[in-house]
């Protein structure tokens, strides 16, 4: 039986070598193949977005605030903090440089923003990219701990940032924020000003928002759905109207992008 076997075996390498390939065979073949680009493809560019993210970081550091530019889309959006939004890459650059100065580091300048916990996903086309990552900001001002979700997009086969969303979880002086936390969502902070008003009212700690995911539980495949409870949420002061107003803008939108499916509009 095993001489048997063996033949079978010779015969069926030597018809694959001849160029004898069943069909049913090289559909699999070819499909798995396929199957396995792809697979490669998604990783690298999930890669490719990670290094992007961080490059980003580094640009904010010694204050490249052009090349940082460059990074973004044409009609990208910039929220940082609770300042509002700047739409389109000229606006960006145009914030960095009216809110901190001209290109390069300067003197008795410190920032250093290191960037971990970074989960990446790409959709199913190939075409459109996300990233939750926390930062830990060092700089002249103090300690801060912005969140990201970020969007980004495959312009001829490179990426580029589509969406900058940095809502902060705290924010502090050299003091400590175990005495001295700070809230940096001041939409007037820096000129100039937003082109829209922010997309989230939140506070920062000691009160807290939860940033929405955009992926779902990796394991039960179910959204997370936030606290929307009026902890951290602040326009005005409370029990007047803007307050209540305020708390319908952002807290009950559902930001949940399912993994490697098509971007939802």
């Amino acid at each position: 039986m095993k001489h048997i076997n063996r033949i079978r075996i010779a015969l069926a390498a030597i018809t694959v070598a001849a160029g004898f390939v069943p069909t049913a065979f090289a559909q699999s073949a070819g499909q798995r193949l396929d199957a396995l680009d792809a697979r490669i493809t998604r990783l690298e560019d999930m890669n490719q977005i990670e290094r992007l993210q961080r490059t980003y970081g580094y640009f904010v550091d010694k204050s490249q605030w052009t090349p940082l530019s460059e990074l973004f889309t044409d009609d990208a959006t910039l929220e940082i903090g609770g300042k509002g939004l700047f739409l389109g890459k000229s606006r960006v650059l145009e914030y960095m440089h009216r809110a901190f100065g001209p290109d390069g580091a300067k003197e008795g300048s410190l920032a250093n923003h290191m960037q971990f916990q970074s989960i990446p996903d790409i959709s199913a086309d190939g075409r459109t990219g996300w990233i939750r990552s926390r930062a830990y900001v060092m700089s002249v001002g103090g300690w801060g701990l912005p969140l990201y979700e970020n969007e980004y997009r495959k312009e001829n086969g490179v990426w580029k940032i589509s969406r900058l969303s940095g809502p902060f979880t705290m924010y502090t002086n050299w003091e400590g924020w175990a005495k001295n936390a700070l809230n940096n969502t001041w939409p007037d902070k820096f000129e100039p000003p937003p082109d829209l008003p922010p997309s989230t009212v939140y506070l920062t700690y000691p009160a807290y928002y939860i940033i929405p995911f955009h992926f779902p539980n990796p394991v039960t495949g179910r959204a997370f759905r936030p606290d929307v409870g009026q902890v951290g949420a602040y326009a005005a002061p409370p029990g007047t109207k803007a307050q209540a107003d305020s708390l319908k803008v952002g807290r009950l939108a559902d930001g949940t992008q399912p993994i490697a499916e098509p971007p939802r509009n």
